[in-house]
Order: structure tokens, then sequence, then C-alpha cells
């Protein structure tokens, strides 16, 4: 799976049932579950390596005070990770705008439900999800270029 596949696979996230996040990412995820396996993990590798690169001291200061509470680097780590995935939610052109301004990145806002769409997608097709393992990790803090 290329970049642009990615994108498109978030295009089809579903913001009529805003609120209700399964019903949000269901069609990308049976999107995704009619690809192969191979294409599922390298979807899931695409995420992580998008938040990988959002993971940092810059972005998190401009998270929302329910996220950032001050420095060193006082902040929610989980809060950040799912406030990360607000980002890449939103598509391409947002998240290339806070990636390269992380003063535009969203206040207060989390998205939890982008994490688990590949599992998922695995699932239905294995009946069970060993997990997808990446090259590099998105849980905040794991890009230490990003906290130096």
């Amino acid at each position: 799976m290329d970049d642009a596949a990615f994108w498109e696979l978030i295009t089809l996230l579903d913001w009529t049932h805003t609120g209700v996040d399964d019903r949000v990412v269901r069609p990308v995820v049976d999107a995704l579950a009619k690809r192969s396996l191979e294409e599922i993990h390298q979807f899931q590798e695409l995420l992580a390596r998008k938040l990988y690169a959002l993971d940092g001291r810059k972005w998190a200061r401009e998270s929302g005070s329910q996220i950032w509470w001050g420095e060193p680097a006082s902040l929610s780590a989980d809060s950040f990770l799912y406030a990360r995935c607000v980002v890449v939610a939103n598509g391409r052109p947002f998240y290339d705008s806070v990636l390269a301004d992380p003063a535009k990145m969203p206040k207060n806002m989390e998205f939890e439900a982008l994490l688990d769409m590949a599992r998922k997608a695995e699932e239905r097709q294995l009946g069970a999800s060993p997990g997808v393992d990446t090259e590099v990790s998105y849980e905040t803090f794991s890009n230490r270029s990003g906290w130096a």
C-alpha cells in the first residue's frame, strides 16, 4: 500500500456518525478487510509513521490544556496520542499543515478509534487478530528527536 492509498482510505471515515466512533471508522474497516493481510499491515505501518512524525514537544504544547500541562513534558501521554489521531483522521492536507506548523494542532480533541482499524480488519479476515507490529512505535515519547 502506498501513501495515496492510505489517504484514500482515510477519506472514507464517515463523520455523519460523529460521537459513535465505531460507526465513523466502519467504512475504513470494511474497505481494509477486503484487502490482503499484507496491505492491512502496510496501512498500520503508514499510520504508525504518521503518528510518530507528530510525536514531539512542539505538537504536544499546542494540543490543548486538557492534554498538555507544561514543561518539561507534563502531559497525558494517551490523550496526546489520541490527539495526533485527530490530525491523521482529518486527512492529508490537514495532516501536512499541522506537521509543518504545530500551532495548527487541534485543541483538546481525541480520536482513539483510528488505532483499531487495522486490527478490526485483520480480525474479520482471520477470526482473531494477533496484532500488527510496526517498525516505529506511535506511542507518545517514542520519537526521541521530537522530545530532545
